[in-house]
């Protein structure tokens, strides 16, 4: 945990966004693998470990502003759960480690509400996510889980956005840790690598990294030699010459903080002509998107710009035709890149999502676009603002399917030199990302330096 006064500094500040009603915030619950008692390892919501840093399941807040009272509701180990969990430290002590003096059963959560609501005081609730949390937000509450996304409360949501996306000192040196053991991972991958392994056996050998830097993966690792595949976490194919190796993974620190970093390489020693020009293109994307990053400049801009590299040197080796401008702004870039540019990171490697695209990464003016293929995928647009954390994260990807049934339709046909795409359908994807903090007259990229040119990698490959 961090400091007490960074926790109570942080609920503080929420208060000071409302004048009345409560605040009710939902720990996370273990999920079980097949029975209670075998449970998938615990991850603590979000939006409630940062607010009170508290990594215990079954747990739940109030803030009530009417009656100036914080609580936390939860229980105290039994003697069972002691028998076979060993004496730990109590809820209670924990609890004043986060700044909170009054803490209830949990059976007295029903009666705190139902008496709130009895006076039609206003119970502000964020949007659950968890099975287990729709189901009590029904017994507490008495609404429908299908009506529980779109009755949550958006100024709540919002002020917990604004929060949270201004990242702290404190939550830097946390996320740095991240990203470099996250470094660590990706440069045991690349020297590891060799024609004939499994991939399982290199994304096993990098959750190891992860879990003795003292906490875990941050997300299931995306390593494949179908990197056209976006998020592929089937690792079952077996290297061999000629393949590209994408490998995207990142840690979390013990306190919640993601890395997320990608890289691509080649099974062999060394990249092929072709496979070196296709990166180079993404290498170039990658370069000009990632120095555009700044406090004003809208993410949407930063993402456009990307495609209008990515489709010049497409152009270039003769893949694509025609001008960029008008092919970029028909979406013909989108046959090779289909996602967005980068995302908020931070306590969840897409920050914040489970709070809503709209909010996180877009802005009442700016509205997120949920029907134009790739820009659907964008999931931050808005201006960014200095202590933001992101990624940048260009690629290109030939997806067969999609290609066949872009070719069918003669799609975009002024743009697309489709017989030319054809003698690609086998190549893959490559994508090249890093994590940047936003500063006051710019950005930072966040962690040690990860090899990203093709000499940087080839090099490190042949170490």
């Amino acid at each position: 945990m961090f400091e007490k006064s960074i926790y109570i500094q942080r609920r503080n500040q929420l208060k000071n966004q409302f004048s009345e009603g409560l605040l009710l915030f939902l720990g996370n619950d273990e999920q079980p693998m097949n029975y209670a008692d075998n449970a998938f390892p615990f991850r603590q919501d979000s939006s409630f470990l940062y607010y009170y840093g508290i990594q215990e399941p079954k747990l739940a807040a109030v803030i009530d502003l009417d009656e100036n009272k914080e609580i936390l509701f939860g229980d105290e180990l039994t003697i069972d759960e002691i028998i076979w969990m060993g004496r730990q430290e109590t809820l209670r002590e924990k609890c004043e480690k986060s700044g909170l003096s009054i803490v209830l059963p949990t059976k007295d959560l029903q009666d705190y509400l139902q008496h709130a609501l009895k006076k039609n005081r206003n119970i502000r609730y964020l949007p659950p996510y968890q099975p287990t949390n729709k189901i009590k937000l029904l017994h507490l509450l008495g609404i429908p889980p299908l009506e529980q996304e779109k009755k949550a409360s958006v100024p709540f949501i919002k002020a917990v956005v604004a929060q949270r996306s201004i990242k702290s000192k404190e939550e830097i040196t946390q996320i740095e840790s991240a990203v470099n053991t996250s470094v660590d991972m990706h440069v045991h991958a690349m020297k590891m690598a060799k024609e004939g392994m499994k991939e399982l056996q290199i994304a096993n050998a990098i959750q190891e990294i992860a879990q003795n830097g003292g906490g875990r993966l941050a997300y299931p690792t995306i390593l494949s030699v179908h990197g056209e595949i976006l998020h592929n976490h089937k690792q079952h194919n077996t290297l061999k010459k000629g393949q590209l190796v994408l490998n995207d993974s990142g840690a979390e620190t013990a306190m919640g903080y993601a890395g997320d970093l990608t890289r691509t390489f080649p099974v062999d020693l060394q990249f092929s002509t072709k496979q070196k020009e296709i990166y180079n293109i993404v290498l170039k994307a990658f370069n000009q998107a990632s120095a555009m990053v700044a406090p004003q400049v809208r993410f949407l801009d930063v993402h456009l710009e990307a495609c209008t590299v990515l489709f010049n040197g497409l152009k270039e080796i003769g893949l694509v035709k025609g001008d960029t401008a008008e092919a970029v702004s028909a979406g013909a870039h989108t046959l090779f890149f289909q996602c967005g540019t980068g995302h908020m990171m931070g306590l969840d490697v897409h920050d914040m999502e489970d709070l809503g695209e709209q909010y996180v990464g877009y802005t009442d003016t700016l509205k997120k676009d949920t029907s134009t293929f790739g820009l659907k995928s964008l999931r931050l647009g808005k201006a960014l603002e200095a202590g933001y954390v992101l990624t940048v994260e260009p690629g290109i990807y030939f997806i067969p399917e999609l290609f066949a049934r872009w070719k069918a339709a003669n799609k975009l046909a002024d743009f697309i030199n489709y017989q030319a795409v054809e003698h690609y359908l086998d190549f893959g994807g490559v994508r090249i990302e890093d994590n940047y903090l936003v500063t006051s007259s710019g950005s930072q990229r966040l962690g040690n330096y990860l090899a990203k040119t093709v000499d940087e990698i080839e090099e490190l490959r042949g170490s």
